[in-house]
């Protein structure tokens, strides 16, 4: 964990697969790493029986022990509803809902240990642990895929809030990646960002000119990355087991596809074949073994690549450049080390892609970055970002009059007039909707306010002025007025799918609570985990035939072994941290023995090769 200042801003990617932080220091961009010296944290979340919620490795190495227990790629519900996860449902092996809060609200929640969680709060979990390696810091610039809607950026800035952030802004990851690769360092010049990570894909394209960052389209999916590869690889595991197994899949057996399916992609990476085994027993009757070649794996997620440069083209457009036009392309996501989708991003971009930095690193950096450029520290590049997807009302008939179009460089302010549709209206429901569609039916439903005390007057006499403002932070407000009667309305846009105000400052207030809880809980765990390391070490050296023992020391050491073992069945950290403490003492004087031992042996010309088996044996 390190030391921040209270004014110092880290950047925050809350990724599909990993989450990680990064500051800035000495004018530098660098990552936060934990004490295991790892950046990444996995963006896995596992409770305990006991509701004890764990994050990253220990969750993810939780996942084949209690599959219903431990969730993955939660960025994948962000800001969606159920409808939206049909397709998705069949691989999330723990029951979702949509309850229904009034007021035409509906919030998604995913059951885990026995007890109903919003993505929100899992998402909050993953960036407190974020948050406690980068020294508990206050303030953070956190990433959002280019193409979230309003729905999933709130949604972020809720789990940060909740986890004890103040979120200074949201920031597209592919602008931020272009920030990290130094790209801002070119006088002029048209820079591609292809961003594939584990459960998203965006590309954008940028303009730089003097260092003014000009985001000129966007274009992405929110439903392709990382895991989609995997499941072409468990889809194809499926199909070999047979039709029957596929319908009745156990949680266990999906979690094992998933692993065995993640661990084959990683290696074709390097290799051209990888082998996959599911051995006979519970699982699987009979057991299974394949062979998977790079090329097998390329063919099958050759759709998916191909549906990502679909994307391109339509960001290319929207930005009204072809390809020939783009000078420098930036590769950004863990999935854009597969080899097909270096290959192929290369050639249509006709030109090799920067793959200098770490893809799963890039983005944190960036957002480190502009945390430096919004506090002032960092004034000679400026980021001009877009809106991602049109904003605008439902009119008569369920259509829709957008006003702000994708692709607009925010700030941005839009205003149109509209009118009354019967007679003597003396009131004026306005419904705000997000998406490309012609028909509200088909976008997104962010909320309704009303405009109440018209003069009553003949139909289309009134004249209302609705005004559409997003701010640099992407904050939406919407205003209406009727000229006539001075009457005006406004409201900052809260969606309609997810938490209220009042729900995530309830959760802010139940963090606070029960954070000495919290705190204990991990400092037991962390406790069991060192206990378990040093027991097994000094066990293993016990049985060693070639060492001396003081009188009494071998006694003493096994009294010691007791008390540790006794003290980690039990709740108390404080005893198990002296029970620790004092194994590691009374063993001091065998160690040291052990290490002369070891050095005798070196010196003695012995291989250290044999050195290390014996150590280890």
């Amino acid at each position: 964990m390190v030391e921040m200042s209270e004014s110092a801003v880290v950047g925050i990617d809350l990724g599909t697969t990993n989450s990680l932080a990064a500051r800035v220091i000495d004018g530098t961009p660098v990552v936060i790493r934990g004490e295991d010296g790892a950046a990444l944290v996995p963006s896995v979340v596992s409770f305990l029986p006991d509701g004890t919620a764990l994050v990253g490795n220990a969750a993810k190495n939780r996942a084949l022990v209690d599959p219903l227990g431990t969730i993955f790629s939660v960025k994948r519900l962000m800001g969606r509803s159920l409808a939206e996860l049909a397709t998705e449902k069949a691989l999330i092996p723990q029951p979702l809902h949509e309850r229904d809060r009034g007021e035409e609200r509906k919030v998604l929640t995913v059951t885990l240990g026995g007890k109903e969680y919003t993505p929100e709060e899992l998402s909050a979990m993953i960036l407190a642990e974020v948050r406690r390696r980068a020294g508990n810091a206050q303030k953070a610039v956190i990433t959002v895929p280019a193409h979230f809607d309003e729905t999933q950026r709130q949604a972020t800035r809720d789990a940060g809030k909740i986890a004890g952030l103040e979120v200074l802004r949201i920031i597209n990851e592919p602008t931020a990646a272009a920030l990290a690769y130094g790209l801002d360092r070119r006088r002029k010049g048209t820079v591609a960002v292809y961003d594939l990570g584990g459960g998203t894909f965006d590309c954008t394209i940028l303009n730089l000119q003097d260092g003014v960052f000009r985001v000129l389209s966007t274009g992405g999916d929110t439903r392709l990355g990382g895991d989609d590869f995997d499941r072409t690889i468990i889809a194809m595991i499926l199909r070999e087991l047979g039709p029957d197994l596929a319908k009745e899949l156990e949680p266990e057996l999906l979690q094992t596809l998933r692993e065995l399916a993640e661990r084959a992609k990683i290696a074709l990476t390097e290799s051209e074949e990888t082998e996959i085994v599911i051995p006979a027993g519970q699982l699987i009757a009979n057991g299974y073994r394949r062979k998977l070649t790079r090329t097998e794996f390329e063919e099958a997620i050759l759709p998916l690549v191909k549906r990502s440069l679909d994307r391109c083209r339509i960001a290319l457009k929207d930005a009204q450049k072809p390809a020939s036009q783009i000078d420098e392309v930036a590769l950004v996501g863990g999935s854009t080390r597969v080899p097909l989708v270096r290959r192929l991003v290369g050639e249509f971009f006709g030109r090799k892609p920067h793959t200098e930095l770490n893809p799963d690193e890039a983005v944190a950096l960036g957002a480190a970055i502009q945390g430096e450029i919004i506090t002032g520290k960092r004034r000679q590049t400026l980021l001009l970002d877009v809106v991602p997807l049109s904003l605008g009302i439902e009119t008569l008939g369920g259509a829709v009059s957008k006003l702000i179009h994708r692709n607009t460089t925010i700030p941005a302010r839009a205003t149109e007039r509209f009118t009354t549709a019967v007679d003597n209206q003396t009131a004026v429901e306005i419904t705000i909707v997000q998406g490309e569609r012609e028909l509200s039916r088909d976008c997104r439903n962010l909320g309704k306010f009303k405009l109440s005390g018209i003069p009553p007057m003949p139909a289309q006499m009134a004249q209302l002025d609705v005004t559409f403002l997003i701010d640099a932070d992407g904050l939406l407000t919407v205003s209406a007025k009727e000229h006539r009667s001075g009457k005006e309305s406004r409201v900052t846009v809260k969606p309609s799918s997810g938490l209220t105000d009042e729900e995530v400052e309830k959760l802010v207030l139940e963090s606070i609570d029960h954070a000495r809880d919290d705190h204990n809980a991990r400092r037991l765990i962390e406790l069991r985990a060192k206990g378990s390391s040093l027991l097994s070490h000094t066990k293993r050296t016990l049985k060693r035939t070639d060492l001396s023992m003081e009188p009494g020391e071998k006694e003493a050491i096994e009294k010691a072994i007791a008390a540790v073992e006794g003290a980690s069945n039990g709740e108390d950290g404080d005893r198990l941290d002296q029970a620790i403490n004092h194994l590691s003492e009374v063993t001091l004087p065998l160690a040291t023995r052990v290490m002369d031992q070891t050095a005798s042996s070196i010196l003695s010309n012995r291989s250290a090769s044999q050195v290390t088996t014996e150590l280890i044996s």
